[in-house]
Formats: C-alpha cells, sequence, structure tokens
C-alpha cells in the first residue's frame, strides 16, 4: 500500500525567526558558477531556529547528543492532534483536551498542532511578535501524563515547548528596555486569576519545565513544526505515521531536522 507524505517542517532561510537573543542564520555564497565553476554556500546558525529536534544533552551535561538518539524514537506510530481551535494568546493546554480529540497510545510520537505555525515569517499570518512573545504552552499535568504514557518524542508547531511564563519571554526578556515580560506576564494574569494564580501555576521552579523535568527521561521534542500540510484536513486528530529526521550530528545538543507524515492512500 502506498502512502502520502505531509511535510510539517518550516523553511528556514535568513527570513526564520530565530530565538531571543541567539544568533540568527546566515547564508552566503563563498563560490559561483561563474567564477569557481560551481555554486557552494557557507552557513553560520544556532540550532534552535526553524523545526529543529532537541536531544537531552540541550539541558544535561550527560544527557545523550544527536547522533545516539534511537531511530526507533523518531520514526513510528502516532498522533497529530489539533489544538487551534480551543487555543488563544498564552493559553495552556492539558492531557484532558488532547485526550478528548484522539486516543494517545503508550509509546506514541505526539504532534500538537496549536495553529501556532500560521504566525510564523512563512506562515500563512506572519506575526513574528505574536510567534515569539504569545504562544500557547502546557499545563504542568503534561510532564507527568508524557511520562505515563511513556512517550520519547513530542513536536509543538510553537517556538517552544514551554510555556512563555516559564520562559526568559515571561520572566526577563526586555526587562527594563522595551518590557516584554512585563506586557507578558500583564496578559496572563488578566487571564490566570490575577498575580496568585500566575504564581500558582508558573512557580519559580517550573523554569523551562517540560526540558528539565523530561530530558532526564530521555522524553524529547521537536519544537517550530509548521508549512502548510501541517493543516491539512485528512491529518487532524487522526492516528498515522510519524518521523523526524535530524542530520547525524555528532556530539550535537540539537539538530535541524525534518518532520514529516505518512498516511496510507
Amino acid at each position: 500500500m502506498t502512502k502520502k507524505i505531509y511535510d510539517l517542517s518550516q523553511n528556514l532561510g535568513v527570513e526564520t525567526q530565530f530565538w531571543p537573543f541567539y544568533p540568527p542564520f546566515e547564508a552566503k555564497y563563498f563560490k559561483r558558477k561563474p567564477e569557481h565553476g560551481v555554486n557552494a554556500q557557507y552557513i553560520q546558525t544556532s540550532n534552535h531556529i526553524g523545526t529543529h529536534l532537541d536531544a537531552p544533552r540541550h539541558f544535561l551535561t550527560n544527557g545523550i547528543t544527536i547522533e545516539k538518539i534511537p531511530l526507533e524514537w523518531l520514526y513510528g506510530p502516532g498522533v497529530i492532534v489539533n489544538l487551534r481551535d480551543v487555543l488563544d494568546d498564552l493559553d495552556v493546554y492539558t492531557p484532558k483536551m488532547i485526550e478528548e480529540r484522539v486516543e494517545v497510545r503508550e509509546g506514541d510520537i505526539l504532534v500538537l498542532n496549536t495553529g501556532w505555525h500560521r504566525f510564523a515569517p512563512d506562515g500563512s499570518e506572519p506575526d513574528e511578535e505574536r510567534y515569539i512573545l504569545r504562544h500557547p504552552g502546557p499545563h504542568p499535568d503534561m510532564v507527568k501524563w508524557l511520562l505515563d504514557k511513556k512517550i520519547k518524542l513530542w513536536c509543538v508547531d510553537a517556538v517552544s515547548t514551554d510555556h512563555p511564563m516559564n520562559l526568559p519571554i515571561g520572566r526577563f526578556l526586555g526587562k527594563g528596555t522595551f518590557g516584554q515580560c512585563e506586557k507578558v506576564r500583564r496578559i496572563c494574569e488578566q487571564k490566570f486569576g490575577g498575580k496568585e494564580g500566575v504564581d500558582k501555576l508558573f512557580p519559580e521552579d517550573h523554569y523551562q519545565l517540560t526540558h528539565n523535568a523530561l530530558f532526564s527521561h530521555n522524553c524529547i521534542h521537536a519544537e517550530n513544526l509548521g508549512g502548510p500540510d501541517m493543516d491539512a484536513p485528512e491529518i487532524q486528530n487522526k492516528r498515522l505515521t510519524l518521523g523526524c529526521f535530524p542530520w547525524k550530528f555528532e556530539g550535537g545538543e540539537a539538530a535541524f531536522c525534518r518532520m514529516v507524515a505518512f498516511m496510507d492512500r
């Protein structure tokens, strides 16, 4: 039986939005056909730009690196869960919201379509401030649920698997200059019941929660999924085969990847 292939990846180039304070993607030709008989390019960039896979080494000194991730973690059965109808700026998603839409089985690869890919530079409604500063994120209950489900790979179409209030975005980004974190916190306090509500939902020790709490269990993730196939109606809230294909980066704490879904025709 043949399979239809869906590309769930962003474009990667100089227009791609990079993580705040990280170096951007740079590319140039150092050889051109008329002069050298060949076209050849040089790139310089952070790993954490565009669709990419984080390895445990990103947060753990002794964590495994990209080339040591078993292929079995990166290809196999899974689900794409469409949450865009219930998520707005700085909302949180929960295991209940996921399980109301599709059956998630033990060991699945999990892809969350929050709708935020549409605000990426190559999305249908590009808005880099909204994409970086106001994306949805996980409720703390997601950590235990992912571990209980024995999920090795989960993926989001947002710049991070963590909520902005558990990131520099909501804690100190632009503090005293552009005040971005104050803007984010103000929206969150209106949404989650004031300062007390925000402090309860996003306590200090939950800083970069999904990175710190999950990598030690080899539960890894890919971020910045996207592309027009991300919203293909026939793959929403469905079980299918998923694949994440990073380059075999020796010693890599992260790597660019191509995220792909396969569905039987």
